[in-house]
Protein backbone atom coordinates (compact mmCIF):
# COMPACT_ATOMS: atom_id res chain seq x y z
CA UNK A 1 0.00 0.00 0.00
CA UNK A 2 1.70 3.24 -1.05
CA UNK A 3 1.71 6.62 -2.74
CA UNK A 4 0.79 10.13 -2.16
CA UNK A 5 3.02 11.16 0.71
CA UNK A 6 3.34 14.51 2.56
CA UNK A 7 6.21 14.50 5.02
CA UNK A 8 5.02 14.31 8.43
CA UNK A 9 7.40 17.46 9.55
CA UNK A 10 5.71 19.45 7.23
CA UNK A 11 2.13 18.33 8.66
CA UNK A 12 3.59 19.14 12.14
CA UNK A 13 4.43 22.34 10.72
CA UNK A 14 1.06 23.15 9.11
CA UNK A 15 -1.10 21.97 12.43
CA UNK A 16 1.61 22.27 14.92
CA UNK A 17 -0.77 21.00 18.18
CA UNK A 18 1.14 18.91 19.81
CA UNK A 19 -1.01 16.35 22.57
CA UNK A 20 2.20 15.22 24.90
CA UNK A 21 0.64 15.75 28.59
CA UNK A 22 -2.56 15.83 27.97
CA UNK A 23 -4.89 14.10 29.83
CA UNK A 24 -8.27 13.79 27.85
CA UNK A 25 -7.61 10.95 25.32
CA UNK A 26 -8.96 11.37 22.00
CA UNK A 27 -11.75 9.13 20.93
CA UNK A 28 -11.21 7.89 17.12
CA UNK A 29 -13.52 5.24 15.21
CA UNK A 30 -12.19 3.34 12.40
CA UNK A 31 -15.11 2.96 10.50
CA UNK A 32 -17.32 1.80 7.10
CA UNK A 33 -20.06 -0.19 6.80
CA UNK A 34 -18.51 -1.74 3.37
CA UNK A 35 -16.24 -4.59 4.94
CA UNK A 36 -12.57 -5.04 3.26
CA UNK A 37 -12.52 -1.00 3.63
CA UNK A 38 -8.21 -1.74 5.10
CA UNK A 39 -10.01 -0.11 8.98
CA UNK A 40 -7.77 -3.18 10.48
CA UNK A 41 -4.45 -2.32 8.82
CA UNK A 42 -4.54 1.81 9.08
CA UNK A 43 -5.52 1.12 12.83
CA UNK A 44 -2.93 -1.25 13.40
CA UNK A 45 -0.62 0.62 11.85
CA UNK A 46 -1.27 4.47 12.84
CA UNK A 47 -1.31 3.46 16.74
CA UNK A 48 1.87 1.78 15.89
CA UNK A 49 3.60 4.90 14.53
CA UNK A 50 1.76 6.90 17.71
CA UNK A 51 3.25 4.81 19.82
CA UNK A 52 6.48 4.08 18.87
CA UNK A 53 7.72 7.20 16.68
CA UNK A 54 5.87 10.01 18.65
CA UNK A 55 5.27 8.20 21.43
CA UNK A 56 1.94 9.00 22.64
CA UNK A 57 -0.15 6.69 24.81
CA UNK A 58 -2.06 4.53 22.45
CA UNK A 59 -4.87 2.23 23.23
CA UNK A 60 -6.04 -0.03 20.36
CA UNK A 61 -9.65 -1.39 20.33
CA UNK A 62 -10.89 -3.86 18.71
CA UNK A 63 -14.62 -4.22 18.12
CA UNK A 64 -14.95 -6.46 15.09
CA UNK A 65 -15.55 -10.24 16.27
CA UNK A 66 -13.33 -11.40 13.91
CA UNK A 67 -10.83 -10.33 15.91
CA UNK A 68 -8.23 -9.29 13.39
CA UNK A 69 -6.53 -6.29 15.27
CA UNK A 70 -4.71 -8.94 17.44
CA UNK A 71 -3.67 -10.96 14.87
CA UNK A 72 -1.92 -8.09 12.71
CA UNK A 73 -0.35 -7.46 15.89
CA UNK A 74 1.14 -11.04 16.86
CA UNK A 75 -1.51 -11.40 19.78
CA UNK A 76 -3.61 -14.46 21.11
CA UNK A 77 -7.10 -13.78 20.11
CA UNK A 78 -8.85 -16.89 20.77
CA UNK A 79 -8.30 -17.72 24.43
CA UNK A 80 -7.36 -13.99 25.65
CA UNK A 81 -7.06 -13.89 29.57
CA UNK A 82 -9.25 -10.29 28.63
CA UNK A 83 -11.49 -9.30 25.43
CA UNK A 84 -13.50 -6.22 24.37
CA UNK A 85 -16.92 -8.05 25.20
CA UNK A 86 -15.76 -7.00 29.07
CA UNK A 87 -16.45 -3.85 27.91
CA UNK A 88 -20.03 -4.53 27.28
CA UNK A 89 -20.71 -7.26 29.51
CA UNK A 90 -19.38 -8.10 33.09
CA UNK A 91 -18.12 -11.71 32.60
CA UNK A 92 -17.08 -12.40 35.66
CA UNK A 93 -19.73 -11.06 37.74
CA UNK A 94 -22.47 -12.00 35.55
CA UNK A 95 -23.98 -8.39 35.46
CA UNK A 96 -23.99 -5.00 33.30
CA UNK A 97 -20.82 -2.90 33.94
CA UNK A 98 -23.32 0.06 33.74
CA UNK A 99 -25.42 -1.13 36.39
CA UNK A 100 -22.66 -1.93 38.64
CA UNK A 101 -20.69 1.52 37.89
CA UNK A 102 -24.16 3.25 39.03
CA UNK A 103 -24.37 1.72 42.05
CA UNK A 104 -20.45 2.39 42.83
CA UNK A 105 -19.65 -1.49 44.14
CA UNK A 106 -17.04 -2.08 41.91
CA UNK A 107 -13.39 -2.22 43.07
CA UNK A 108 -10.72 -0.02 41.00
CA UNK A 109 -9.28 -2.94 39.38
CA UNK A 110 -11.77 -4.96 37.89
CA UNK A 111 -13.28 -1.27 36.94
CA UNK A 112 -9.67 -0.61 34.68
CA UNK A 113 -10.34 -1.44 31.03
CA UNK A 114 -9.15 -4.80 30.18
CA UNK A 115 -6.00 -4.15 28.35
CA UNK A 116 -3.35 -6.15 26.83
CA UNK A 117 0.50 -5.42 26.64
CA UNK A 118 2.08 -5.04 23.00
CA UNK A 119 5.50 -5.51 22.42
CA UNK A 120 5.59 -2.11 21.25
CA UNK A 121 6.14 0.45 24.04
CA UNK A 122 3.02 3.03 24.78
CA UNK A 123 1.22 0.55 22.78
CA UNK A 124 -1.97 -0.97 24.63
CA UNK A 125 -4.65 -3.52 23.03
CA UNK A 126 -8.36 -5.36 23.37
CA UNK A 127 -8.52 -7.26 21.64
CA UNK A 128 -11.81 -9.14 20.35
CA UNK A 129 -13.19 -12.65 19.23
CA UNK A 130 -16.46 -14.25 18.38
CA UNK A 131 -17.86 -13.95 22.03
CA UNK A 132 -17.86 -10.23 20.81
CA UNK A 133 -20.77 -11.38 17.96
CA UNK A 134 -23.13 -12.74 20.71
CA UNK A 135 -23.62 -9.32 22.62
CA UNK A 136 -26.48 -8.16 20.19
CA UNK A 137 -28.46 -11.34 21.39
CA UNK A 138 -27.64 -10.98 24.88
CA UNK A 139 -29.19 -7.39 24.67
CA UNK A 140 -32.69 -8.55 22.90
CA UNK A 141 -31.32 -7.73 19.03
CA UNK A 142 -32.16 -3.62 19.02
CA UNK A 143 -29.61 -1.65 17.48
CA UNK A 144 -31.62 1.48 18.84
CA UNK A 145 -31.83 0.08 22.24
CA UNK A 146 -30.96 3.11 24.12
CA UNK A 147 -29.13 1.60 27.34
CA UNK A 148 -27.51 -1.61 25.49
CA UNK A 149 -25.93 0.78 23.16
CA UNK A 150 -24.49 3.55 25.63
CA UNK A 151 -22.67 1.03 27.60
CA UNK A 152 -19.38 1.30 25.68
CA UNK A 153 -19.39 5.18 26.42
CA UNK A 154 -20.39 4.71 29.86
CA UNK A 155 -17.40 1.86 30.34
CA UNK A 156 -15.15 4.61 28.86
CA UNK A 157 -16.18 7.51 31.20
CA UNK A 158 -15.83 5.23 34.80
CA UNK A 159 -12.78 3.77 33.98
CA UNK A 160 -10.04 4.62 36.08
CA UNK A 161 -7.33 4.21 33.28
CA UNK A 162 -8.86 5.68 30.33
CA UNK A 163 -6.41 8.44 31.06
CA UNK A 164 -3.56 6.99 30.74
CA UNK A 165 -3.74 7.70 27.39
CA UNK A 166 -3.57 9.93 24.61
CA UNK A 167 -5.53 8.14 22.09
CA UNK A 168 -8.02 5.49 21.77
CA UNK A 169 -8.81 4.07 18.62
CA UNK A 170 -11.54 1.88 17.38
CA UNK A 171 -11.44 -0.91 14.87
CA UNK A 172 -15.12 -0.84 14.11
CA UNK A 173 -17.09 -4.16 12.72
CA UNK A 174 -17.57 -3.93 8.98
CA UNK A 175 -21.84 -3.48 9.88
CA UNK A 176 -24.50 -1.40 11.30
CA UNK A 177 -26.15 -3.06 14.72
CA UNK A 178 -25.33 -2.65 18.46
CA UNK A 179 -21.90 -3.13 18.41
CA UNK A 180 -21.57 -0.34 16.06
CA UNK A 181 -23.85 2.24 17.60
CA UNK A 182 -21.74 1.91 20.90
CA UNK A 183 -18.73 2.75 19.07
CA UNK A 184 -20.26 5.75 17.54
CA UNK A 185 -21.43 7.01 20.81
CA UNK A 186 -18.73 6.53 22.50
CA UNK A 187 -16.07 8.76 20.14
CA UNK A 188 -15.66 12.48 18.98
CA UNK A 189 -13.82 11.88 15.73
CA UNK A 190 -14.54 8.93 13.48
CA UNK A 191 -12.11 8.28 10.09
CA UNK A 192 -13.51 6.66 7.30
CA UNK A 193 -11.52 4.20 5.02
CA UNK A 194 -12.85 4.64 1.28
CA UNK A 195 -11.96 1.91 -0.88
CA UNK A 196 -11.36 3.29 -4.24
CA UNK A 197 -14.55 1.28 -5.89
CA UNK A 198 -17.87 1.62 -6.56
CA UNK A 199 -19.09 -0.29 -3.67
CA UNK A 200 -16.67 1.97 -1.52
CA UNK A 201 -18.12 4.69 -2.90
CA UNK A 202 -21.61 3.99 -2.02
CA UNK A 203 -21.01 2.67 1.50
CA UNK A 204 -19.41 6.09 2.21
CA UNK A 205 -22.70 7.70 1.85
CA UNK A 206 -24.29 5.25 4.14
CA UNK A 207 -21.67 6.11 6.40
CA UNK A 208 -22.79 9.55 6.04
CA UNK A 209 -26.17 8.98 6.83
CA UNK A 210 -25.42 6.75 9.64
CA UNK A 211 -23.39 9.70 11.16
CA UNK A 212 -25.97 11.98 10.72
CA UNK A 213 -28.28 9.97 12.47
CA UNK A 214 -26.29 9.46 15.27
CA UNK A 215 -25.69 12.80 15.78
CA UNK A 216 -29.59 13.48 15.99
CA UNK A 217 -30.73 10.88 17.40
CA UNK A 218 -28.41 10.52 20.51
CA UNK A 219 -27.77 13.94 20.77
CA UNK A 220 -23.83 14.08 19.90
CA UNK A 221 -23.78 17.12 17.55
CA UNK A 222 -20.03 17.21 18.01
CA UNK A 223 -19.74 14.18 16.53
CA UNK A 224 -16.71 15.35 14.01
CA UNK A 225 -15.84 13.33 10.83
CA UNK A 226 -12.01 13.99 11.17
CA UNK A 227 -10.81 11.96 7.69
CA UNK A 228 -11.49 10.53 5.41
CA UNK A 229 -8.55 7.76 3.87
CA UNK A 230 -8.58 6.79 0.00
CA UNK A 231 -7.75 3.22 -0.05
CA UNK A 232 -6.24 0.34 -2.70
CA UNK A 233 -5.80 2.96 -5.45
CA UNK A 234 -4.77 1.23 -8.89
CA UNK A 235 -3.58 3.31 -11.81
CA UNK A 236 -7.32 2.89 -13.04
CA UNK A 237 -10.06 5.27 -14.62
CA UNK A 238 -12.79 4.45 -12.29
CA UNK A 239 -9.94 4.96 -8.98
CA UNK A 240 -9.69 8.34 -10.87
CA UNK A 241 -13.06 9.39 -10.86
CA UNK A 242 -13.63 8.17 -7.45
CA UNK A 243 -10.86 9.82 -6.24
CA UNK A 244 -11.71 13.18 -7.94
CA UNK A 245 -15.50 12.90 -6.12
CA UNK A 246 -14.40 12.49 -2.68
CA UNK A 247 -12.26 15.79 -3.61
CA UNK A 248 -15.54 17.25 -3.96
CA UNK A 249 -17.17 15.48 -0.98
CA UNK A 250 -14.93 15.97 1.42
CA UNK A 251 -12.13 19.03 0.64
CA UNK A 252 -10.98 19.57 3.85
CA UNK A 253 -11.56 15.96 5.33
CA UNK A 254 -9.73 13.41 2.91
CA UNK A 255 -6.07 12.88 4.05
CA UNK A 256 -2.91 13.90 1.86
CA UNK A 257 -1.78 10.75 1.50
CA UNK A 258 -3.81 7.96 -0.61
CA UNK A 259 -3.10 3.93 0.09
CA UNK A 260 -1.83 1.72 -2.88
CA UNK A 261 -1.69 -1.62 -2.69
CA UNK A 262 1.98 -2.81 -1.16
CA UNK A 263 3.12 -6.12 -0.26
CA UNK A 264 5.56 -5.25 2.78
CA UNK A 265 2.12 -4.21 4.53
CA UNK A 266 0.90 -7.66 3.68
CA UNK A 267 4.11 -9.35 4.64
CA UNK A 268 3.85 -7.54 8.22
CA UNK A 269 0.65 -8.32 8.74
CA UNK A 270 1.32 -12.10 8.27
CA UNK A 271 4.17 -12.07 10.73
CA UNK A 272 2.23 -10.24 13.17
CA UNK A 273 4.36 -6.74 13.23
CA UNK A 274 2.75 -3.36 11.74
CA UNK A 275 4.63 -1.93 9.04
CA UNK A 276 6.50 0.21 11.05
CA UNK A 277 8.35 -2.68 12.43
CA UNK A 278 8.66 -4.68 9.56
CA UNK A 279 9.83 -2.49 7.51
CA UNK A 280 10.25 1.16 8.44
CA UNK A 281 12.05 2.22 5.19
CA UNK A 282 9.65 1.21 2.90
CA UNK A 283 6.97 3.23 1.21
CA UNK A 284 3.91 1.78 2.94
CA UNK A 285 5.51 2.72 6.20
CA UNK A 286 5.95 6.46 4.70
CA UNK A 287 2.47 6.23 3.96
CA UNK A 288 0.94 5.29 7.15
CA UNK A 289 3.33 7.23 8.96
CA UNK A 290 1.91 10.68 7.03
CA UNK A 291 -1.26 9.75 7.76
CA UNK A 292 -0.69 9.13 11.54
CA UNK A 293 0.85 12.29 11.88
CA UNK A 294 -1.58 14.22 10.00
CA UNK A 295 -4.26 12.61 12.12
CA UNK A 296 -2.32 13.72 15.11
CA UNK A 297 -2.32 16.87 14.07
CA UNK A 298 -5.64 17.40 12.88
CA UNK A 299 -7.17 18.25 16.02
CA UNK A 300 -6.93 22.12 16.17
CA UNK A 301 -9.12 25.28 15.53
CA UNK A 302 -10.72 25.28 12.15
CA UNK A 303 -8.88 27.50 9.90
CA UNK A 304 -10.23 28.71 6.58
CA UNK A 305 -7.15 28.01 4.85
CA UNK A 306 -7.47 24.25 4.42
CA UNK A 307 -9.78 24.03 1.46
CA UNK A 308 -6.82 26.21 -0.91
CA UNK A 309 -4.24 24.24 0.48
CA UNK A 310 -6.48 20.76 -0.65
CA UNK A 311 -6.81 22.12 -4.46
CA UNK A 312 -3.32 22.50 -4.68
CA UNK A 313 -1.72 19.35 -2.57
CA UNK A 314 -4.80 17.25 -4.85
CA UNK A 315 -3.28 18.70 -8.98
CA UNK A 316 0.39 17.83 -7.43
CA UNK A 317 -0.93 14.41 -6.21
CA UNK A 318 -2.45 13.89 -8.96
CA UNK A 319 0.41 14.62 -11.39
CA UNK A 320 2.35 12.45 -8.95
CA UNK A 321 0.56 9.28 -8.82
CA UNK A 322 0.39 9.53 -12.71
CA UNK A 323 4.11 10.01 -13.04
CA UNK A 324 4.64 7.14 -10.82
CA UNK A 325 2.77 4.55 -12.62
CA UNK A 326 3.16 5.69 -16.58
Amino acid sequence: MELRVQSPRDLLGIAGCARLGDTIPRRIAFINEKGGSGKTTLVANIAAHLALRRGRRTLAIDMDPQGQLGKVLGLEVRRPRHSAIELLVDSLLGEDFEKTARRGDRDPVSSRLPVTATRIRNLDIIVANKSLALFPSWTGGDPADEESTSRLAERLDTAPNTRDYDFILFDAPPSFGALTLNILRAVDEVVVPVPLTFLGLDGTAEMMRTLEMVRSRYDRPHLELVMVVPMFYRRTRLAREILNKLEDRFSKELSLAVVGFNVKIDEAQSRGLSIIEYAPKDRGAEVMASIAEELDARRRPKDQTRSTDRDTDTEQTMAEQEERYS
